[in-house]
């Protein structure tokens, strides 16, 4: 066994040593959300994107990037709409605006579950339309059936030929 130094001990490079801790948000900035003039409120919010670095550019990472607001948040006056949703999605970016188009509209989940009440039939229907301007919409129904005056049994189940068509007309039936 020789005497010596241990040369591993004296170095400090040992393995595992501390490595320097970079900050992740001393790479990132913050950018506007912008939303469409139809709505009272134009700006909604801020999101962080990482800094343009080589061929990776900001603003690609921010475009299709989609941001949910009720509509509470956007229309300042109208707090009892707060139940719906509405997606809106990152087309362009400007300076450090992100100026976003609409993207869809959904309801809360706990609004969904106050419309459905005991015994009744829910009816969901869905069609794809084309608008003047070009736009394709997916625009989904759910309707509930009620009882009738009269009706003796407490459920109240809608049959298929109580349905509408897709322009909005009963098919046939009281109305």
């Amino acid at each position: 066994m020789a005497i010596g130094k241990n040369k591993r001990l004296t170095k400090g490079s040992k393995k595992g040593g501390k490595k320097k801790v970079a900050d992740p948000f001393s790479k990132k900035d913050w950018y506007d959300v912008k939303v469409p003039a139809n709505f009272d409120t134009r700006t909604i919010g801020r999101t962080l994107v990482t800094r343009t670095t080589g061929t990776k550019i900001a603003s690609d990472a921010l475009k299709g990037r989609v941001f949910e607001a009720s509509l509470g948040d956007l229309n300042k006056l109208d707090d009892e709409d707060s139940y719906r949703k509405f997606k809106l999605i990152c087309e362009d970016v400007q300076g450090r605006h992100c100026l976003t188009n609409f993207h869809g509209m959904d309801i809360t989940t706990d609004r969904l579950r106050m419309l459905v009440k005991k015994w009744q039939t829910l009816i969901e229907a869905q069609a794809d339309i084309r608008t003047s301007d070009g736009y394709l919409l997916r625009v989904f129904c759910i309707g509930f059936t009620m009882k009738m005056r009269g009706q003796i049994t407490k459920t109240s189940y809608a049959q298929h030929t109580q349905g509408c068509t897709g322009d909005g007309a009963p098919l046939s039936g009281p109305p």
